[in-house]
C-alpha cells in the first residue's frame, strides 16, 4: 500500500476512514496480504492513513531514511519541543537508496528522489515506479519545490534518474489534476514523459527548468491542508497526544508563512 489517504474535513477538523475502507474492501475481497504501508514523503495535501493499514492488516510503516530532516524542520515550525523525535522512529522501518523489501513474489526497491522534499522516495516494483510527487502526467508537468527543504535543482536530477530507466518502465502518478477537464489518468511511461512532459522533457536544459520552476512556484498558493497534514504525517499518521480533556489538538502557526 503506497500513499494511503485518511479523509479530513477542514471545516470540522473531523477525520474518517472511508477512503481507506474502500481500499481495504478491495484487498479483503481478493484475499490479499499487505506486509507494508509506504509513504513516498510527508505529504502536504492529505493526511496519511498508515495507522489504519497497520492496525487492520499488520502492515509495517515505511518511508525514506531522511525523513528526520523534514521532522526537524517542522518540529521547529510547529514548536513541538526538543523532546519530539526527529530520527524517524515513528515509522517501523526507514529505507535508504537502493535498499529493497521482500513482498511476496516481488521486491520493492527504494529510490531517493529529492526535490519536492529532501526525503522524498520513489518505489520501484519490477517494471513499475511509484513516483510520488516528482512527476505528474506529461500534460501537467512536475511537482512544486517551494516547501521547506525543497529544491528544483535536486528535482531536476531526480527526474533525470527516472528518465534513465528503460523507456517501457511504467510510472504511476500520485496525483492527476486533469488539465482541460480530460479524463483521469494515473499511469504513463518513461518514454512518454521524456518526449512530452510540458515542463521537463529530454530537451529541457537545467537552467531553463530552474527558472520556470522558481517562477511557477512563486505563483502557487499553499495546499489547503498543509498545516494540519504535515504535523500528522511526520508522526507516521499518529495524532498528537490527547490533552487532559481527552481531545487531541493540532497547532496552526499564525502569520508564519
Amino acid at each position: 500500500m503506497i500513499d494511503p489517504v485518511l479523509d479530513y474535513d477542514p471545516k470540522s477538523a473531523r477525520t474518517s476512514s472511508g477512503s481507506a475502507e474502500a481500499v481495504a474492501k478491495y484487498l479483503v475481497a481478493r484475499n490479499l496480504e499487505i506486509p507494508f504501508v509506504i509513504d513516498t514523503h510527508a505529504h502536504a495535501d492529505h493526511l496519511t492513513a498508515m495507522p489504519y493499514f497497520k492496525k487492520r492488516f499488520g502492515a509495517r510503516t515505511i518511508t525514506g531514511s531522511r525523513v528526520g530532516e523534514v521532522q526537524k524542520t517542522f518540529r521547529d515550525i510547529y514548536n513541538l519541543g526538543a523532546d519530539f523525535p526527529v530520527d524517524g522512529r515513528q515509522f517501523d522501518l526507514l529505507l535508504d537508496e537502493g535498499q529493497e523489501l521482500d513482498a511476496g513474489a516481488f521486491r520493492i526497491r527504494a529510490m531517493h528522489t529529492p526535490g519536492h522534499t529532501p526525503a522524498h522516495m520513489s518505489w520501484q516494483i519490477e517494471d513499475a515506479v511509484f513516483v510520488g510527487d516528482t512527476l505528474f502526467m506529461p500534460d501537467y508537468g512536475t511537482a512544486r519545490c517551494d516547501f521547506p527543504g525543497g529544491s528544483a535543482d535536486q528535482l531536476f536530477d531526480s527526474i533525470q534518474r527516472i528518465y534513465a530507466l528503460p523507456e517501457s518502465t511504467r510510472l504511476f502518478m500520485c496525483h492527476d489534476y486533469q488539465p482541460g477537464g480530460r479524463d483521469l489518468r494515473f499511469v504513463t511511461t518513461v518514454a512518454e514523459q521524456k518526449r512530452s512532459n510540458i515542463q521537463l522533457n529530454e530537451r529541457t536544459a537545467r537552467e531553463e527548468y530552474l527558472k520556470f520552476r522558481k517562477t511557477r512556484d512563486a505563483q502557487l498558493d499553499m495546499p489547503a491542508l498543509i498545516l494540519p497534514a504535515v504535523q500528522i504525517n511526520i508522526r507516521a499518521g499518529a495524532f498528537p497526544e490527547a490533552e487532559a480533556n481527552g481531545t487531541a489538538y493540532l497547532k496552526i502557526p499564525l502569520n508564519l508563512f
